[in-house]
């Protein structure tokens, strides 16, 4: 999602952000996709790299690659658009974290393509510093600046990819930060540790805040789809975990535009169940967890999230159904997270439920 310029970080002005992600199917040539999606005026890049990150903002030596785009080591992204570069051959294991630091010259830069909440700290410093191999004198900050994926390619023929659509429970919020300990994570270290499904690489659309049929944290979650999963490499599996924040608007709501009924929410499940069917994918409903005693929590509200849940689980619109509600709820109070898992917010899982959610995944889904 966009961010304002100065949100939590220097001008982006002579400044090189080194984002450090993790992949999960490991490969022989890696390309990375740079985002202007959200700016609002050409983006100048004068210098992009891909090292294996040595943590705290360092590379390990002899790592580094220079990323091209058609040849160029400087590119200009237009506004709205994303940007791959070249494929760049690179030997990289599975589950590897990788630092690709963007260079940005002086330039005017109205918005930031910023995913505002990566529980991943970018390490942030004044001028070119691609190359160096320690973030010295760096900012951080929590957010993935400019880099929307790392792609890899695989070759196994069998290589292919599983999207996580969903909000803030998807992106991880209040995990432990810089321990990938998401349940798509967890999710994407159990495929790797089996020899049948080892194969998969797990991409996390999760953006906290988001929505299936409103705006709030970004566009909603119908009108995302297409460039958050139907344009994303090698896709053949889509869990979606989406509608908690729809619920929570509805019940308490801010203004009239906020309320959607549980058909509304219905409507927007079969749509993106369409729409993915339509592309050759399968995609898994997951149930929604408890959120009783969160902020936006209320009875009407539990009495959707009820109803949504018994509509996932019995209607027979996905192809398959995912129940972390089960998985993470108190078994003497289903309204609620069993207390090894809450978070404390009552509304988000800690670093125990995120990874209970990740093991309650039947990988069988995925073979």
């Amino acid at each position: 999602m966009g961010a304002p310029v100065n949100f939590g970080q220097p001008s982006p002005a002579n400044t090189t952000y080194r984002n450090v992600v993790r992949i999960s199917a490991g490969g022989a040539t890696v390309r990375v996709e740079l985002t202007n999606e959200f700016g609002t005026r050409p983006l100048a890049v004068g210098a992009a790299h891909i090292a294996v990150s040595a943590g705290m903002g360092a590379i390990q030596p002899g790592s580094d690659h220079a990323l091209t785009f058609n040849g160029q080591t400087s590119v200009i992204i237009p506004p709205g658009a994303p940007m791959f570069s070249d494929p760049i051959p690179m030997q990289v294991p599975a589950l590897a974290s990788l630092a690709v630091s963007v260079y940005l010259p002086d330039q005017p830069i109205g918005e930031t393509a910023c995913h505002q909440e990566g529980m991943t700290t970018t390490w942030i410093t004044e001028g070119n510093n691609t190359t160096a191999e320690t973030a010295t004198g760096a900012r951080t900050i929590s957010s993935f600046c400019f880099v929307k994926a790392v792609d890899v390619t695989s070759s196994d023929a069998r290589a292919a990819a599983i999207v996580c659509l969903g909000d803030s429970i998807t992106d991880g919020a209040h995990s432990t930060p810089n321990t990938n300990q998401r349940w798509p994570d967890i999710l994407a270290a159990r495929l790797q540790a089996d020899s049948k499904t080892a194969h998969f690489s797990v991409l996390n659309e999760g953006i906290g805040g988001n929505r299936l049929l409103n705006d709030l944290a970004g566009v909603n979650a119908l009108a995302r789809l297409d460039r958050d999963v139907l344009a994303q490499s090698g896709v053949k599996y889509v869990i979606l975990l989406e509608g908690i924040n729809d619920i929570g608007h509805t019940a308490l709501p801010r203004d009239p535009s906020d309320v959607v009924t549980v058909p509304e929410l219905i409507l927007a499940y079969t749509q993106i169940v369409a729409h993915t069917h339509a592309h050759g994918l399968k995609i898994y409903g997951a149930t929604l967890t408890p959120y009783d005693g969160a902020r936006y929590s209320s009875p009407k509200g539990e009495e959707m999230r009820e109803a949504v849940n018994q509509w996932i689980r019995t209607s027979g619109v996905f192809d398959g159904v995912i129940d972390f509600d089960k998985a993470v709820r108190d078994p003497a109070n289903s309204k609620v997270f069993a207390a090894a898992y809450d978070s404390g917010d009552h509304l988000h899982p800690d670093d125990a439920g995120y990874e209970k959610m990740g093991d309650s995944i039947d990988l069988g889904l995925f073979r």
